[in-house]
Parts: C-alpha cells; structure tokens; sequence
C-alpha cells in the first residue's frame, strides 16, 4: 500500500482579506513526483507557501504524521521540506559553495561536506563554479544552485516553483533529467508547479489542475497527457 507523505485537506488561505485557496484536497505520496498545473493567477505559488508556513491557511497540511499549519517557515525545513521558489532566491553575494553551507543551516550531523560532494557531482558545473559568486553564474546554473542549496537540508520533500521560467530549452531538459535523477538515487518526492506541462507531467506519476484556487482536475500523469481539455489548455493541443 502506498503511503501518504504529504497529505493536505481542505486547504484554504490568501493574503489579509483575500482568500486564494478555497478548500481543496491533495496529496504526494512518498518518492512520488506529482506535478500542479494551472493558468496564472489561480493559487499555485500560494499553495506551494501555504505548505512552507510562508502564507497564512487553515485546513490540514499533514507531513508525515505532523501538521504544518501554524508552524513557522524553518520549522517546515527541519521537517523535512525544501522550498525552491520562483526566481531562484540565490543569495548573488555570496559565493557557490557558502550558498550551498546557506542550505545546511538547519543540519547538526558531520555529513555536510559530503553532501554537497554529491550535488558537485550531479551538478558539475557548480564544481568549477564554487569559488566565484552566485550572481555571477548563468540563469540556468543558478536554478541549479537552488535546487542543490534546497537538498543541502536532504529534504523528504522538494518543492519546487515555476523551474524553467525564463531558461533555455535545452537548460531546462537538462534541469528535469536531473529531477529524475535526484528522484531515482534518493527517493526524494517533489510536487512541481510548472507551466511547461508536457515536460512536467512526463516527468510525474500524477497532477492536479488548479482554477480559482480549487481543484478541477486531478488523475495520473498519462491520463492528463491525453485529456482533451488539459490537452487544449496546457500542451498546446
């Protein structure tokens, strides 16, 4: 039977007096890459920090047993949830590998160091890039950077904010093949929210279509593949 590792029910939220959520249920299973669809403006980024404690919600978030709701962003973190947002949010300053020590501050073990040996390796790049700093890496190496400073904290979930905005082709079909990789080797589970839908829900095993906040779609990835309205809205059909 497979388990639940983030289970979230009736999810409702916004910012002050402006409700974005409006009841909605979903859930990642554990190791499962599952994949948020929808037009802009309908709730998706404020669905991914409603379960990172950076909006405020009600309903349930359930994280293995323990509810989010309530807790505060770092609290979210040593649980076990990495957040990558859009935009990147490197810190540009500072160089690759303090970005890197940046993703481990919650982390007391020795295993640092080889931890970010290990993203070197899947990102090589970001090897022969450690010394200079962020801001001065490509957009592509930057989206890198961020999703190995968010498994520097080896998260049980990845979240992970519009990926490809503003990357070349090529950069992003790199960028998800490693996705896959980081997926396969570790076990970590993802829930994406991304616009490029072909690729994302080649990727997943699952997705939801979100529209004004609520759930209208939700089925294995396939399934959405050749679904004739998620067809014509999101893959260009």
């Amino acid at each position: 039977m497979t388990e639940k590792l983030l289970n979230i029910v009736q999810l409702r939220g916004g910012y002050g007096p402006i409700q974005v959520l409006h009841g909605f249920d979903l859930h990642v299973n554990r190791g499962e890459i599952v994949v948020l669809l929808g037009a802009n403006g309908v709730g998706k980024t404020s669905t991914l920090r409603a379960i990172s404690g950076m909006l405020e919600a009600s309903g349930r978030i359930d994280l293995d047993g323990t509810e989010l709701v309530g807790k505060k962003t770092a609290d979210v973190v040593r649980l076990g949830v990495a957040h990558v947002p859009q935009g990147r949010g490197t810190l540009p300053e500072l160089t690759v590998e303090d970005n890197l020590y940046v993703g481990a501050f919650t982390r007391k073990d020795k295993q640092v160091r080889a931890d970010m040996s290990t993203w070197y390796e899947i990102y090589p790049v970001l090897h022969e890039r450690r010394n200079q700093p962020a801001g001065s890496l490509s957009g592509g190496e930057q989206q890198m950077l961020a999703v190995a400073r968010a498994l520097m904290s080896r998260p049980r979930l990845l979240l992970l904010d519009e990926p490809s905005l503003g990357l070349a082709p090529l950069v992003v079909s790199d960028l998800f093949e490693r996705f896959a990789v980081v997926n396969r080797e570790l076990g970590t589970a993802m829930l994406i929210v991304e616009q490029n839908a072909q690729l994302a829900l080649s990727l997943a095993s699952r997705g939801y279509v979100l529209a004004a906040g609520e759930i209208t779609v939700q089925g294995e990835a396939d399934a959405l593949m050749n679904d004739d309205a998620v067809r014509r809205a999101y893959l260009g059909a």
